[in-house]
């Protein structure tokens, strides 16, 4: 067996444990300690797992966010997919507050309702709903951030206290049994501030967002009203959103 199959074989076997020890390394993939200690070793380096005495673990704190252009491309026809049932989830004359995520992005695309008011702090998706009728845009102001195509700060805070809407359609990096988390402390407040400023929030996740967890939180799982996503979660996550009588709506 290669190393990249018997790397596979243990990120695979962490997927459905929280740990895994040497002497069940050695016994899946027929190794020696030797062979599975230089195996940990690469997978740390990738920083796939965390290397404990004994053996590893899946990371539980993530860092890296790839540009807006690069997410865009990542999981892009299950996003698309959730975007486009997503629209279908307004009513002609909702009020709507948009995050810059990449996969409310293709929510975005999608809408076609009449005489909606949208709220969204990115320069992306105002420039797709510029482009249709029956449509009024308010653009927050605010610093631009270049590599996340979003207007962040302050000033966007306080600017979106001024409104009131019926729907916030927002996207996460991190879906885990605390909540939602992001790697940034600034988009955290600005997207704590559009929750508190929504009638309902729905959540629009691919299953790659699944038990990861970054730098910030945004909320938990008490703030949130329906989830969309293209895959079923693994159990223990879902008995937890069950407790809070969220609706999942799995394409």
């Amino acid at each position: 067996m290669y190393q990249d199959e018997r790397m596979e074989a243990i990120l695979h076997y962490l997927k459905e444990h929280e740990r895994v020890d040497m002497e069940t390394i050695c016994n899946m993939n027929n190794v020696s300690r030797d062979t599975a200690r230089r195996d940990l070793v690469k997978l740390e380096e990738e920083g796939k797992i965390v290397r404990l005495r004994g053996g590893a673990k899946s990371p539980t704190l993530f860092h890296d966010v790839s540009n807006y252009d690069e997410r865009l491309q990542k999981a892009s026809e299950e996003k698309k997919r959730i975007g486009k049932y997503a629209a279908g989830l307004i009513l002609d004359g909702d009020h709507l507050l948009l995050d810059a995520s990449t996969t409310v992005q293709f929510l975005a695309e999608n809408i076609q309702t009449k005489d909606n008011v949208v709220v969204t702090n990115s320069i992306d998706i105002a420039g797709i709903l510029s482009k249709k009728e029956d449509i009024f845009i308010h653009l927050l102001g605010g610093l631009l951030n270049n590599s996340h195509r979003s207007i962040y700060g302050s000033r966007t805070i306080q600017h979106l206290t001024d409104f009131k809407v019926n729907k916030l359609f927002l996207g996460a990096c991190g879906i885990s049994s605390d909540g939602l988390t992001i790697p940034f402390e600034e988009e955290g407040f600005l997207l704590k501030e559009m929750i508190s400023r929504s009638d309902q929030v729905i959540l629009l996740a691919d299953s790659s967002k699944f038990n990861r967890t970054y730098f910030q939180k945004v909320c938990g799982w008490n703030k949130i009203d329906i989830l969309v996503t293209d895959q079923e979660m693994e159990p223990k996550l879902k008995k937890q959103l069950d407790q809070f009588e969220i609706e999942i709506i799995v394409l």
